[in-house]
């Protein structure tokens, strides 16, 4: 919000008007009466296992359980619950406030009433929900990932520089971002998290993470999040 107010995309009143939308807490018991839960941690398969068994023990029996997750088995998470027809994926891309599309993944329980609630939360935040049927990666990540990784492996071989890589997609093929500055944005160790996750499910070698990617994250180089990644950016976020 800071970044849009700087780039005078948002005035002070309309992020005071955000906030005031928002409750924070670090106790998850006061969500027990919510009508929809969305987790958005870590794209862990037992992190997310735990929670879900969590939210389905605290939560009424008519909570809708959304899981943000990019790669990992929606119907495997729900087994894990006393209502997997209530269990739905709900995968929104980076940068979330920028990006219109959200995917809507069905579980093989998901009910068709579970579906067009969330359907209509979608579009309630303004964004274009498209139906999906569970596999790994989806569509949106199973498609860019073979992309970002090919562009990694591009750069470690010294094919050609990182930014040379990036003006190349977005000239040549009129990408709104490279796929290195993309990585940045989308948090290097939740790239890899995905490429492991893919290349588990399905042994594809295109998902296999280039070993560049894994000396970056190891070095805690995990892109715009910590201001280094595949560029170099300043304290709002623009690359330097």
């Amino acid at each position: 919000l800071e970044n849009d107010i700087h780039r005078w995309t948002m005035t002070k009143s309309e992020k005071r008007a955000i906030l005031s939308r928002i409750k924070g807490t670090t106790d998850i018991a006061t969500i027990a009466n919510i009508q929809i839960v969305i987790e958005a941690v870590d794209e862990n398969f037992e992190l997310k296992r735990k929670l879900f068994h969590e939210l389905d023990q605290l939560c009424s029996p008519e909570t809708i359980l959304v899981s943000n997750t990019s790669t990992l088995n929606l119907s495997k998470l729900a087994t894990y619950t006393k209502r997997a027809d209530k269990v739905i994926g709900m995968h929104f891309l980076n940068p979330v406030p920028k990006v219109p599309l959200v995917e809507l993944v069905r579980g093989m329980k998901t009910s068709d009433d579970t579906f067009n609630t969330i359907q209509k939360l979608a579009n309630r935040l303004g964004k274009t929900p498209i139906e999906v049927f569970e596999y790994p990666g989806f569509v949106t990540t199973r498609i860019i990932i073979p992309l970002l990784n090919e562009a990694m492996y591009i750069l470690m071989e010294g094919v050609a520089s990182a930014e040379s890589i990036d003006t190349a997609m977005r000239l040549g093929y009129e990408f709104r971002y490279g796929p290195l500055e993309l990585a940045d944005m989308m948090g290097l160790d939740e790239v890899l998290a995905w490429m492991d996750s893919l290349f588990h499910e399905l042994g594809e070698a295109k998902y296999r993470p280039c070993p560049l990617l894994r000396q970056m994250v190891r070095k805690g180089k995990l892109g715009k999040k910590v201001d280094e990644g595949f560029f170099k950016y300043d304290d709002h976020g623009k690359k330097i």
